[in-house]
Parts: structure tokens; sequence; C-alpha cells
């Protein structure tokens, strides 16, 4: 199949990216300038906020605040993660426009994360997609742990499809598929991909992939060869999971431009800007980033700040 001609990158730093960051809560201040620097990148999809408990994620506890606080550009999604009504309503009140939830392909791993079956969580996800289809704000879908689990080991790619299929005839305008631990392979990609795509049209599929094995970039490359043209990721490889041991951060927006980039494939995204952001917000977080193609390229190609 051929490789998409133009690519839509979801930006997930300032929500994936900084949920689980450890230590001092990260600044409102600074999440806002953070989105905004994204957007000044020419990136048009950024997950903004998470509106969950500060009690299971004090780095959200500000999410009302980061929504209000942004100057929004035109053109631009700023989404937020809503699990449930309460957030859901929260997020209407701070003038989300897309919202989205999430599953997993993997029962342990709902139970760990969410603590309810699979089933249980998609039941919950039903006033959520209700409510929002009345005041016409659009839902985005995850699945969890699509390619491995750390309580389950391996996944089948038919509990992947039947998760995926569910969220998108509850509703979901797009399902985001996620390597959760980062184990995936190209050819255990490459076969959740088919099984997924026979439950739900491949334009509606997106890719989330974390580094941890550093197949991300590989994985990537075997979704678009399936014809995936949506991809999640994180500025400076910001992320990792809680409940998953030993996960690292999101596949790296630098190295996914350079990726596309190299492919002539066409995201209107200014790489040397997302590099400077990367070297920023890591700089207020008191590392490097992890991304390979900013490492490569040196903090010369940060911006003023």
């Amino acid at each position: 199949m051929a490789l998409p001609t133009s690519i839509k990158l979801f930006e997930m730093a300032p929500r994936d990216g900084l949920q689980n960051e450890p230590g001092t809560l990260v600044p409102t201040a600074t999440k806002i300038e953070l989105i905004e620097r994204l957007a000044n990148a020419g990136i048009r999809h950024i997950e903004a906020a998470s509106f969950v408990s500060p009690k299971w994620v004090p780095q959200m506890g500000d999410a009302a605040e980061v929504m209000r606080g942004i100057q929004r550009q035109h053109g631009v999604v700023y989404s937020a993660l809503t699990p449930n009504l309460k957030g859901l309503e929260g997020a209407l009140e701070a003038g989300v426009e897309e919202v989205a939830v999430f599953g997993a392909a993997s029962e342990a791993f709902s139970q760990k994360n969410i603590n309810c079956s699979i089933a249980e969580s998609l039941a919950r996800f039903e006033p959520v997609l209700s409510r929002a289809n009345e005041v016409g704000v659009r839902v985005r879908g995850y699945v969890s742990c699509v390619l491995g689990c750390p309580y389950e080991g391996d996944i089948a790619p038919h509990k992947v499809a039947d998760v995926a299929k569910a969220l998108y005839e509850m509703g979901c305008y797009e399902v985001s598929l996620g390597d959760t631990i980062g184990v995936g392979t190209p050819l255990a990609t490459k076969r959740m991909i088919e099984a997924t795509r026979q439950q739900v049209p491949i334009e509606k599929l997106a890719a989330h992939f974390h580094d941890t094995y550093g197949m991300a970039i590989a994985n990537l490359y075997a979704v678009l060869e399936e014809g995936v043209s949506v991809i999640d990721a994180a500025t400076a490889g910001l992320g990792g999971c809680p409940y998953a041991k030993g996960a690292s951060g999101n596949v790296a927006t630098e190295d996914v431009l350079y990726l596309l980039e190299g492919l002539g494939i066409d995201t209107g995204i200014d790489l040397q800007v997302v590099i400077g952001t990367g070297y920023w917000i890591t700089r207020q977080l008191g590392r490097q980033p992890s991304a390979k193609v900013a490492l490569a390229r040196g903090c010369t190609q940060r911006t003023p700040g």
C-alpha cells in the first residue's frame, strides 16, 4: 500500500507528557507556554489537559486554568482527556472543544489503571458520549496496551479490534491505538492494525507508540505502510505510565517529523521550532530531551527563552 501523502500529528506533551512528571508540580504558566509554543510550530491538534481527580493525577489539577489561559489560535484544536461525566462537565465549562476517553485491550491493565473491567469502562463512557453529542463536542477514543501488557504479556489482535470497534460504534470519531509499554515490533504492529482495520475504517485509526525498546519509529513506519495517517507524539519524548513499570515516554515529535520529512510526507509543522520547544520544556523540568533528532542537532536549535 502507498504511504499517506499527508499526516495529522496529535501532540501529547502537555497532557500525556506531563501528567506523570515526578516531584514538583509543573507551573500552570509553563504548561500554557508549552501549548502556545507547540501551536506556533504549526501543530494543529494538541491534547492540552486532563480533567481527572487531582488526587490521582496531581499534575493535571490545574486543567481548567490551563484551558482558560491559552491564547487560542484559529485552526488549532485544543483537546482534553475526560474519563467520566464529571470530567466532561468540567471541560465544557473551561471551553474545551474536543475530548477523549480511554479504555484498554487488557483486562488486567484496565483494573489497575481505572479499577474496572473493559466492559465496565465502556459502559461508563456511554453518558460521556451522549452528553458530548448533545453539545456538539467531538470525542476521541484511546485503547491502551494494544501490543502488550505489563500484567498479561502479549495481547491478541482481535482483543484490540473488539475494543476499538466498541469505541467507534459508541461515537468516537477516531480511535488511537496505544502501545503503552512500548514492547511492540513492526510485524506484531502490522498484525494488530490488520485485525483492527477489519472493524474500524483505517482512516479512523491513529497510532500512539511509546519508545521503551526503541521500536516506536519502526512501528510507525509499519503502520504508515498499512495506511494509518494519524500519529500521536510528544515533543522531547515526554511521558510514561505509572501503571507500566519501565515504560518510557511517547515517541518524540521531533523524531516523527524527521521520519515524515524524509518520506516526503507533508505535516505543515516546523521541525526546528519543535526542537527548540523540546529543549525549552526539558530545561524547565531539569533534564535533556530524549528525542534523537534534538540530541543529534544540539542545543543550538533552541528557540529564545
